[in-house]
């Protein structure tokens, strides 16, 4: 379980407070208004913001202490997921490797969760010749390819059609369930979060507040 309790961090006058438990096999969503927080509570779980107290929780050890590239989790954005020089093949195992000369026990692997994703018949494509909703499984199998227990989803799917967002929002739903994930996703559309989440969350003044 990935436990959260009264992390703190204070910007532009307004203190958050944020208090948070993810199980294994289990969906969080999170909403709110714009500036209300969302993504700072990401960038405060994955070590890219210094909290003010508190404490992160996973498996009986406290995240909060360890540098951001060596916490147990993996964080997809909304943009700048994928290098458009670069093959889909290339791309995801970035998510391992920067070696010009991968592993065949690491090409392999890509190529696996490519096939999970369905991306399977594009490996040898230039990001640049994909679609949106392509890209962004492009970098979700490079998310999972790190092979992480949690997953941060920050509006990844914001910008893509309606149909291409729920085929992705079902892909990661899937998946996350599968890999018995603890999965955090942040979205303003709260329709998003009622179509994949267990629980859904809403920003307000600082703090979260069910909304199940």
């Amino acid at each position: 379980m990935l436990q959260i309790d009264n992390l703190k961090y204070t910007y532009d006058k307004t203190l958050y407070d944020f208090s948070l438990h993810v199980k294994e096999n289990e969906i969080v969503g999170v909403t709110g208004e714009s500036g209300s927080g969302k993504s700072t509570l990401l960038d405060l779980i994955a070590g890219f913001l210094p909290p003010l107290g508190g404490s992160i929780i996973f498996k009986n050890r406290d995240i909060n202490k360890l540098d951001a590239e060596k916490r147990p989790l993996t964080i997809l954005f909304q943009k700048y997921n994928t290098f458009e020089h670069l093959t889909v093949l290339k791309n995801v195992l970035l998510g391992i490797t920067t070696s010009l000369k991968p592993k065949a026990s690491e090409i392999i692997k890509a190529k696996e969760i490519l096939n999970e994703v369905g991306l399977k018949e594009f490996e040898d494509k230039l990001a640049s010749t994909l679609s949106g909703g392509q890209s962004q499984r492009v970098a979700l199998a490079r998310s999972l390819l790190r092979d992480k227990p949690i997953l941060l989803l920050d509006e990844p799917f914001t910008g893509l059609d309606f149909e291409t967002r729920i085929k992705m929002l079902n892909l990661v739903k899937k998946i996350s369930k599968k890999r018995g994930l603890c999965t955090i996703m942040v979205t303003h559309e709260l329709n998003d979060c009622k179509l994949i989440a267990d629980r859904v969350y809403k920003v307000i003044d600082g703090k979260l507040v069910c909304k199940d």
